[in-house]
């Protein structure tokens, strides 16, 4: 059975890229030496500071006083939510409380299989990947998959109410761990609620501090540099980091970001000094503290994500690659666990020392996850339908657009350009870092050349095209909002991330997805699905060869056809009214709420039942955690 240090180790190296699953292999854990890798990376870490940083000033009691009201509104629906009395009601549907039946018969035997659960299901490659393996895991497997089938028939079967309720206006922060892409969707959500008269603060890394306070929100510095997060990801491709440096540069960054989080809900604003404190959060999930600081201040939690993170049975979790259909569902709960075990040492750490709350044991009532919490899904449901087992929690509110274009002025040498000859093909990056940005440069003005086309190449921050002369056919671009650009182009060729995605598809342009980590290949999968554009192309496999034959593809006509179909739908979407709706749907009746209360194991739902049984069991040989 893996220790604690070897399970660490490799938890932590799910924040990069992903890992893989794999069942066509089947090599002894043994084999792989990992518990002395784990202890030579992980011997300095402890439950204290290790860093000597001060702690964070202690938290607060909340309070009620002084709330007003405001109105939400479905999507599609005129309103002026600016000129509306202060009492309003909102109708809400209401998730009603189910107890979960014991079901003994399940949960003793996985209890007993624990130890099978972890030595058979997972087991590590030579290569760093995981194998989670549902084929030989005879043992272990047919529990699970009942255990599947419990969860999504009790919890999928929620009871909803209608019922009356008003909407608090209210101080409102987001959390937004991640680049310019992550960012500028909760940009447009939050200029919304600020239209209902909540007062919002976008908290996130200083980077973009000029961009959230032009759109007129205010703004508070999250810790961690985004570039370097970046950097990381890109440069660990698997579960094993190229060495001790690369560990200790990620763990300076997680609780740099951490350790920002409980300012960002409570100080005052640090230019003007107006006092701040959160009564509601919104967040992503890699901004991993938030579910700890929402229940030390006592206030609702809605997450918010451009891609999926919530078990399902329909396609795996983004950072994993499951080869059998039938590990997809699990595939969230594994990513779940090995992220919480990756970070319970600093998630501890913040809760004794900053939050004054106590510490979660190593198993402790599942903190991975997020299934539990309101869950919106920025994305179009005509691009991934919400799955069937999804439950009343979660949404699909569709595309978030912060609309740029309006107020973009481009350059006249950059418009006459355009204008010279066809539409050109779009080429960028964004905030992946690049090895060779000349080798990739030089690859993509080889395809024009090749196809016979014109494009705009963006420079990003890989530096793309940074060379001394381009022929006519290829304009060098940087700082262009994509909503302004896109629609000038003929196809698009990017990393997959979720915004840039989202643009190029409502610009009814065909896409290449050249994926470097994480949800990049999620989205790259979904294009080709839908016969949006060609098969993705790992950066590591971007050759001439393999990008003509891309841009033929995306220049087909029924290619193009099938692009301009779901532009127009998605054209038709209000992705942020809808979320902005979720929000308020699914506020608590009370604000704040009361300090959370222990819950009993009778009425603990399967899963978690589950996941108290499995960490008694692993963890009864040294005394618990």
């Amino acid at each position: 059975m893996m220790g604690s240090n070897e399970i660490e180790y490799l938890s932590e190296q799910v924040l990069d890229r992903g890992f893989e699953f794999d069942s066509r292999q089947n090599k002894d854990l043994k084999q792989m030496d990992i518990e002395s890798r784990g202890e030579k990376f992980y011997g300095a870490s402890s439950e204290e500071d290790e860093d000597g940083n001060q702690s964070l000033p202690q938290v607060a009691s909340s309070s009620r006083r002084g709330l007003e009201h405001c109105i939400t509104s479905p999507v599609g629906t005129e309103r002026n939510p600016l000129i509306v009395g202060d009492e309003i009601f909102l109708s809400r549907s209401m998730t009603g409380k189910r107890e979960f039946p014991r079901q003994d018969t399940i949960l003793d035997r996985l209890s007993e299989r624990a130890k099978q659960l972890i030595t058979n299901l997972v087991k590590i490659q030579n290569d760093g990947t995981v194998e989670v393996d549902i084929e030989m895991s005879a043992y272990v497997a047919p529990e699970l998959l009942e255990l599947q089938s419990f969860v999504e028939s009790t919890v999928s079967g929620s009871l909803s109410s209608e019922s009356k309720k008003s909407v608090p206006r209210l101080q409102i922060v987001i959390l937004v761990v991640g680049t310019r892409g992550d960012v500028q969707p909760f940009l447009a959500i939050a200029r919304r609620l600020q239209e209902y008269g909540h007062h919002v603060r976008l908290a996130t890394h200083d980077n973009f501090k000029t961009f959230v306070k032009s759109a007129g929100v205010d703004f508070y510095p999250l810790g961690g540099d985004p570039r370097v997060l970046a950097g990381y990801m890109a440069r660990n491709k698997g579960l094993i980091p190229s060495g001790p440096a690369e560990i200790s540069v990620q763990r300076k960054q997680l609780k740099a970001i951490i350790d920002s989080l409980l300012p960002a809900c409570t100080a005052p604003d640090m230019e003007t000094g107006v006092p701040f404190k959160a009564q509601a959060i919104i967040a992503n999930p890699p901004a991993y503290g938030h579910v700890h600081v929402a229940e030390a201040l006592g206030v609702p939690l809605h997450i918010f994500f451009t891609m999926p993170w919530t078990p399902t049975y329909e396609f795996p979790h983004p950072l994993a690659r499951v080869p059998q259909s039938a590990g997809y569902w699990l595939s969230y709960i594994i990513v779940d666990l090995l992220i919480w075990w990756g970070m319970r040492r600093i998630i501890n750490n913040f809760r004794k020392t900053t939050l004054k709350l106590a510490p979660i044991a190593y198993f402790s009532m599942y903190r991975g996850s997020i299934s539990h919490l309101p869950t919106s899904y920025m994305w179009s449901p005509h691009v991934v339908p919400k799955p069937s087992d999804w439950g009343p929690l979660v949404d699909v509110v569709g595309y978030c657009f912060l609309s740029l274009a309006s107020k973009y002025q481009p350059q006249e040498d950059f418009v006459q350009w355009i204008q010279k000859g066809p539409p050109p093909l779009y080429f960028g990056f964004g905030s992946m870092p690049l090895e060779d940005p000349k080798g990739t440069t030089d690859v993509i003005l080889e395809a024009l050349k090749d196809t016979e086309q014109r494009g705009i190449i963006d420079r990003g921050w890989g530096n793309l095209g940074n060379l001394a002369e381009l022929s006519d056919n290829v304009f060098l671009l940087e700082e262009c909002p994509h909503d302004w650009l896109f629609p000038q182009c003929s196809a698009v060729v990017h990393h997959g991330g979720a915004g840039t995605t989202a643009t190029g598809l409502k610009a009814g342009c065909p896409t290449t997805i050249v994926p470097f980590f994480g949800d990049q290949f999620f989205w790259g999968d979904r294009i080709y699905e839908k016969e949006l554009g060609p098969a993705p192309i790992p950066i590591s496999q971007l050759n001439v060869e393999n990008l003509s034959n891309a841009i033929r593809f995306m220049l087909q006509p029924e290619v193009k056809s099938l692009a301009m179909e779901i532009a127009k739908l998605i054209e038709n979407e209000d992705g942020v009214a809808a979320a902005v709706d979720a929000f308020h749907r699914h506020l608590p009746d009370e604000l704040p709420l009361p300090t959370p209360i222990p819950v009993e194991e009778d009425h603990l739902n399967p899963l978690q039942w589950f996941f108290l049984q499995l960490g008694r069991f692993c963890c009864a040989p040294c005394g618990g955690v």
